[in-house]
């Protein structure tokens, strides 16, 4: 098999459902081999954005909120969606002021990732922030969000101990760990 080319065939698709947020499309089609069969897609209308904020002592900030989809406590890096057309810098340094109240005078790309590639289209990408000063959270009307200032390694523990599970978090937290050499 040529990695290259699309074993898929697409008979047809229609939009099942619709809101500002995201899309679902439904596909009738041909799998790899040959069956028929159903396939559904997620799309959203913005980038995922992870920022995982560093000061120069090693700290780190989680955000933790009560997740609606999960029905569960989340302990998460801060993060948010970026409409497709604003500057994804901006976005990221608008979300991580809101959720902790921090401003960063640079950021540095880390990871792009595919949040749940079986059923979305969703990219993420995700930034580690420095030059940290602290300023005044500006909470969306959906967020109920608890701030934590931890050490960076506390937050790659909580990631290895289970307790982070968000795949942005994890993701950020694991590869900017390989950066550190920790």
């Amino acid at each position: 098999m040529n990695p290259e080319e699309n074993p898929w065939q697409t008979l047809k698709g229609k939009m099942i459902y619709d809101n500002p947020w995201i899309r679902v499309d439904e596909y009738d089609v041909i799998n790899p081999k040959g069956g028929k069969g159903i396939y559904g897609k997620v799309s959203f209308k913005g980038l995922a954005i992870g920022i995982i904020p560093v000061d120069e002592a090693g700290n780190t900030w989680l955000v933790g909120q009560y997740r609606y989809t999960l029905s569960e406590y989340s302990w998460e890096i801060p993060m948010g969606g970026v409409p497709f057309d604003e500057d994804v810098e901006q976005g990221a340094l608008r979300e991580l002021r809101e959720e902790t109240g921090l401003m960063a005078s640079s950021l540095e790309y880390l990871s792009k990732i595919h949040t749940s590639n079986s059923v979305t289209d969703e990219v993420g990408h995700i930034y580690v922030a420095k030059g940290l000063t602290v300023g005044k959270t500006d909470f969306d009307e959906t967020e109920d969000l608890s701030v934590r200032k931890l050490s960076f390694k506390t937050a790659l523990k909580m990631v290895m101990d289970g307790e982070i599970t968000d795949s942005l978090s994890v993701a950020g937290i694991l590869k900017y760990a390989r950066v550190l050499g920790i």
